[in-house]
């Protein structure tokens, strides 16, 4: 039996796995900075260079925008919506996703700002065009 991916749900599962490998950096600075026994313990304070910090962030800042992304390519999975505006979409919210983390490593003023907002508006109209399309 063969199965086919949308695009779009392409686009979230390599956005998953983003958000499943970008943590790896920052901690292996953490364990680098305190050792392998402090990483596993629950410190107070997480110590851990400033790039790793950042990156932290940038992470839990896709952590928080996973979420709505997927509910927009799962719902229009499940009605079977599939246009040139969700694919576009989709591809933008990965590639605005990517950029997220490199904006704020490279600490461009302007540029984390942007790569966010880039994703998060292409989350707001892949969500619009499924509630449209829906009704």
């Amino acid at each position: 039996m063969e199965y086919a991916v949308s695009i779009e749900l392409r686009y979230l599962i390599y956005s998953a796995l983003l958000m499943l490998a970008i943590w790896v950096p920052y901690i292996l600075a953490h364990i680098n900075q305190v050792g392998f026994v402090e990483a596993l313990s629950y410190p107070d304070e997480v110590l851990m260079p400033d790039w790793a910090r950042w990156l932290k962030r940038a992470h839990y800042n896709l952590v928080e925008n996973l979420a709505p992304f997927a509910v927009a390519v799962l719902a229009a999975e499940i009605i079977g919506l599939h246009t040139a505006t969700t694919t576009a979409c989709a591809m933008i919210f990965f590639w605005a996703r990517v950029a997220h983390p490199v904006a704020v490593m490279a600490r461009i003023w302007g540029t984390r700002t942007l790569a966010f907002a880039v994703g998060w508006a292409a989350t707001i109209v892949y969500l619009w065009v499924v509630l449209t399309a829906a009704v």
